[in-house]
C-alpha cells in the first residue's frame, strides 16, 4: 500500500495553517549485524548511518558514515543517497532517490532495513510570525523554519545552515543571532569560500609578528575578534582540508593559538555555520572531515529554496519594491519567471524591473511551462499548479465578487480552504 500525504499542514477554525503533523515511522534491522534493532521517530530528516552522527547508527563496515537519508512532504516519505560507497537499493534496484511505500525494504551495505509508517503521529507548531529579523515569508515552510530558529536561538548550540545558493542562509545567521543573548556581542563574519588559502589560517586564528614572511604585526584572527560573541563561518564547505582540524581543535577546546605564539588563548565564541554544498555526501567523498561536520551540525536548518515557497513570491516582490510601482502586466511578469537563483535572483529581478528591464515573456499558450531537465519534475509540477491555483482562485473570486460562501459553492472547495489559499497565495478576495 502506498503511503501518500505523510505530512499534513493542521489549519485552525480560521483557515490559517496553525502546525505539520507526521506520522511516526520504524526502522528495523531484518537482516545483517544489527538485526532486529529498531528505533522510531517522529521528525525528519533521520540520517542512516555507521558514524557517530548518524540518527539511526549501524555496525555495518560496509555502510558509510552517513549513508542515506529519509524525507517526508505532503506526497510521501522519500529515501535519498548521501554519496555512499555501496548505495542504497530498493526493490532490487539502486536509488539515488525514490519514494517509499509501506513496508518497503531498503538494503544499504550487508544490511537490510524494513521502513514501517505507524498509526501515531506527532505536531510540529508553526510560528505565528510571518517573518523573522531581515527574513520575509508567510507561507508554511517558512513558519516552520521560523519556529526553529526561535527554539535554537535561544541556546548555545552550534547551528548548520544548509540549503541553496540565495535562500537566506546569511540572513537566518543575523536574525539567530540578533534573538540571541550574544545580540550585544560581537559578529565576526569569515566567508570561507573566499579565503585564499595562503591566508586562512592566519584570518582565523590570527598571527603574531614574524610568523611568516609578510607579518610585519601581530593579528587577531576571528575566533578572537568574537571573543564574548559569535562566529558565523559562510561558505564553511569550502574551508580547505588541511585547516579543518585546526578548526576542530579550537571548537573542542575552546581554545585559539596564534601562528608564531607560543601558548593557546581560551575564547568564548557561538558557532553559527552556512554552507549551499551536501556536507554529509562531502563527507563520504572525503573532502569534508566527519568529525567537524558532527561539531557544527549540533543543530542543523534547512533553508527552502524558493521554488518549495512560491506563496512568497508576490509578498517579496512587494517587499522588494519598498513602494516603487510597477504597471500589473510586469508585476505578472515578475511572479510568474522562474528564480533558480532563490530569493537573492528574484531580489535583483525586481530591482531590474524598477528601472524598466523585466525578465522576459515566455512565448507560450496560457497556463503552460517551458519544460527544462535543469529543474527537478517535483520543483516543475508544484510551480505549474501554485500558477493554475493562483489563476483559478482570482477568477473565481472576481466572478463571486469576493464572497466566500459563493466561491466555495460554486467550485466544491470548502470555505476553510478558500481561506487558506488566499493566505498562501496572496490573493486579494475584493467584494464588490
Amino acid at each position: 500500500m502506498s503511503v501518500t500525504r505523510t505530512l499534513r499542514v493542521v489549519t485552525g477554525a480560521d483557515g490559517v495553517a496553525k502546525a505539520l503533523e507526521l506520522p511516526r515511522f520504524r526502522l528495523k534491522v531484518v537482516k545483517g549485524a544489527d538485526k532486529k534493532r529498531e528505533a522510531t521517530f517522529d521528525r525528519v530528516p533521520v540520517m542512516v548511518g555507521s558514524g557517530p552522527g548518524a540518527d539511526f547508527k549501524l555496525s555495518d563496515a560496509a555502510v558509510s558514515a552517513l549513508h542515506c537519508e529519509l524525507h517526508a512532504d505532503e506526497d510521501g516519505f522519500k529515501v535519498r543517497d548521501l554519496g555512499s560507497k555501496n548505495g542504497v537499493w530498493l526493490g532490487g534496484r539502486r536509488a539515488a532517490s525514490a519514494w517509499l511505500t509501506e513496508k518497503d525494504e531498503l538494503v544499504v551495505g550487508q544490511t537490510t532495513l524494513r521502513f514501517e509508517v505507524l498509526k501515531e503521529s506527532s505536531e510540529q507548531a508553526l510560528a505565528e510570525r510571518t517573518s523573522f529579523g531581515r527574513l520575509i515569508g508567510s507561507s508554511v515552510a517558512m513558519r516552520a523554519v521560523y519556529a526553529q530558529l526561535e527554539r535554537v536561538a535561544a541556546t548555545e548550540l552550534s547551528v548548520l545552515l544548509l540549503g541553496e545558493t540565495g535562500t537566506g542562509k546569511e540572513l537566518a545567521a543575523e536574525a539567530l543571532v540578533e534573538h540571541s543573548a550574544r545580540r550585544e556581542k560581537p559578529l565576526v563574519v569569515v566567508d570561507c569560500g573566499r579565503l585564499p588559502v595562503t591566508l586562512a589560517e592566519s584570518e582565523l586564528f590570527g598571527h603574531e609578528r614574524g610568523a611568516f614572511t609578510g607579518a610585519t604585526s601581530s593579528f587577531a584572527g576571528a575566533f578572537e575578534r568574537a571573543n564574548g560573541g559569535t562566529l558565523f563561518l559562510d561558505e564553511v564547505g569550502d574551508l580547505p582540508r588541511e585547516l579543518q582540524p585546526k578548526l576542530l581543535g579550537v571548537l573542542e577546546r575552546r581554545e585559539v593559538q596564534r601562528l608564531g605564539a607560543s601558548a593557546p588563548v581560551p575564547v568564548d565564541v557561538r558557532v553559527i555555520a552556512a554552507t549551499h554544498r551536501e556536507l554529509p555526501v562531502e563527507v563520504n567523498r572525503g573532502t569534508f572531515r566527519a568529525d567537524l561536520f558532527y561539531r557544527l551540525a549540533v543543530a542543523v536548518i534547512r533553508m527552502p529554496p524558493l521554488r518549495a515557497r512560491v506563496e512568497d513570491v508576490n509578498e517579496l516582490i512587494g517587499h522588494f519594491l519598498a513602494g516603487a510601482q510597477l504597471p500589473a502586466a510586469g508585476l505578472r511578469r515578475l511572479a510568474d519567471a522562474e528564480y533558480p537563483g532563490n530569493v537573492r535572483e528574484l531580489r535583483a529581478a525586481v530591482e531590474r524591473a524598477v528601472h524598466g528591464l523585466l525578465p522576459e515573456a515566455a512565448a507560450r499558450p496560457a497556463g503552460v511551462m517551458p519544460v527544462t531537465l535543469d529543474v527537478p519534475w517535483r520543483a516543475q509540477k508544484e510551480a505549474l499548479v501554485a500558477g493554475l491555483e493562483r489563476e483559478y482562485l482570482t477568477k473565481l473570486l472576481e466572478a463571486c465578487g469576493g464572497n466566500i460562501t459563493e466561491a466555495s459553492r460554486r467550485s466544491g472547495i470548502n470555505r476553510v480552504h478558500i481561506h487558506e489559499l488566499i493566505r498562501r497565495l496572496g490573493v486579494i478576495a475584493r467584494k464588490s
